[in-house]
C-alpha cells in the first residue's frame, strides 16, 4: 500500500463516499482514484465499501477500522515533512488560521504583518467563525491553529496558550439615556435596555447570561451579531445598547460614548489553541509569539513537542499588550 493510496481512502470517506468529489479534493481523476481503492482493497484482502452498482453505499465494519488507522499514518507523515521543513530552515508554505470577526479585524493584522515581513513566501489564510466551530475546525485538521475567547476555562480542543485579557465596553449614541446617568450604568440599567451583543450571547451558558442572572436580572437581547462593526452600525442606528470587545472600539468612534462593563460582566482571555500530537511550523509560532510576546519561544516549543507542562505567565491586558506591541 501507498500514503497516496490511504490519502485517497480518507478522501472518499470524507466526501461521504461521493467519488467525484474526492477526486476533486485530491486532484486526481475518478478513474485513477477508483483504480487505486481497487488495488488497496486487493492487497488487504478485504473490501473497505459496500457497493451498490458502481456507487458506495457505505463503510464496511473492516474498512472503517482501515480508515482510522489511515488518518493517523497521514497525520504522522505530515509531522515528518512539517518536521523536515523545519530542520531545512525552509522559509515557504501555508498557515490556516480559523478565528472570529474581532480577532481577524482589530488583532491580527499587525502579527500577520510581522509573519508576512519576516516569511514573505508563506500564504496565511484567514478563515472566520464563532468560536465553537473554529474549534471543531481545528480538531478536524482544517487549521493550523484557532484564536478564540473565553470568560472561563481555556479551550479543550488543543494546547491552549492565553495571549492577553479583554474587557467588553458597553457602548451608546452621544446623547443616549445612559449617558445623561452621569454615572457609569450598572446590570440593572442594562437590563432595563434593549442590548445588541455577539451571536453567542443567546446560549444559556453564555458568560453574559451568567452575569445577568447573578444579580437575579435578565438581559433583553434585541439583535446579535457575529461581526463587532455591525454591532456600532446597529448602536449607532438607535437600536439597541452594544456590548462588544474592548479591541473593537477605537479613538475614531468619536459619536459613541463607551464605558467597562459592569464587573460582574468578568473578562475574557484571548487563547491561542495549537493542535495536539502535530508538528507546527516554526513560523506558526512565531505568530503566537507576535500576539504574546510574553511567552518564551522555547517553552512553547517544549509544551507543543510534549516535553513540559503548560506553566504560562500572566497574560497582560490589552491595553497593556498594545502598549508593548507599538512601543
Amino acid at each position: 500500500m501507498t500514503l497516496t493510496q490511504l490519502r485517497y481512502l480518507v478522501a472518499i470517506a470524507d466526501a461521504d463516499l461521493n467519488i467525484t468529489l474526492a477526486a476533486a479534493r485530491v486532484h486526481a481523476t475518478q478513474p485513477g482514484l477508483s483504480k487505486q481503492l481497487k488495488q488497496l482493497e486487493d492487497e488487504l484482502g478485504f473490501l473497505l465499501f459496500v457497493r451498490k452498482g458502481r456507487s458506495l453505499e457505505s463503510v464496511t465494519p473492516a474498512g472503517q477500522e482501515v480508515i482510522e488507522r489511515a488518518r493517523l499514518v497521514l497525520a504522522e507523515a505530515n509531522n515528518i515533512r512539517t518536521y523536515a521543513a523545519n530542520q531545512r530552515r525552509e522559509s515557504q508554505g501555508q498557515l490556516v488560521l480559523v478565528t472570529t470577526h474581532t480577532q481577524a479585524r482589530f488583532v491580527l493584522p499587525p502579527a500577520i504583518a510581522q509573519i508576512k515581513r519576516d516569511f514573505p513566501q508563506v500564504s496565511v489564510h484567514l478563515q472566520q467563525a464563532p468560536e465553537s466551530t473554529a474549534l471543531d475546525l481545528l480538531t478536524q485538521g482544517d487549521a493550523d491553529m484557532a484564536v478564540v475567547s473565553t470568560a472561563g476555562d481555556p479551550p479543550q480542543a488543543g494546547i491552549a496558550v492565553p495571549l492577553y485579557r479583554w474587557r467588553r465596553l458597553v457602548l451608546v449614541p452621544r446623547g443616549h439615556a445612559l449617558e445623561q446617568l452621569g454615572r457609569v450604568p450598572g446590570m440593572a440599567d442594562l437590563a432595563a435596555q434593549p442590548l445588541i451583543s455577539y451571536e453567542s450571547s443567546t446560549r444559556p451558558g453564555s458568560s453574559l447570561q451568567r452575569a445577568f442572572a447573578k444579580v437575579g436580572l435578565e438581559p433583553d437581547i434585541a439583535l446579535t451579531a457575529l461581526d463587532a462593526d455591525l454591532i456600532k452600525t446597529y448602536v449607532r442606528a438607535g437600536l439597541g445598547v452594544g456590548l462588544l470587545a474592548e479591541m473593537a472600539v477605537s479613538a475614531t468612534d468619536t459619536d459613541l460614548r463607551a464605558w467597562a462593563a459592569p464587573a460582574e460582566v468578568k473578562e475574557c482571555i484571548a487563547w491561542a489553541v495549537l493542535p495536539r500530537e502535530r508538528v507546527l511550523r516554526d513560523y506558526a509560532l512565531d505568530l503566537v509569539r507576535a500576539l504574546a510576546p510574553q511567552i518564551d519561544r522555547r517553552d512553547l516549543r517544549r509544551v507543543i513537542d510534549g516535553n513540559q507542562d503548560p506553566d504560562w505567565p500572566t497574560p497582560p491586558t490589552w491595553q497593556a499588550l498594545t502598549q508593548t506591541i507599538t512601543s
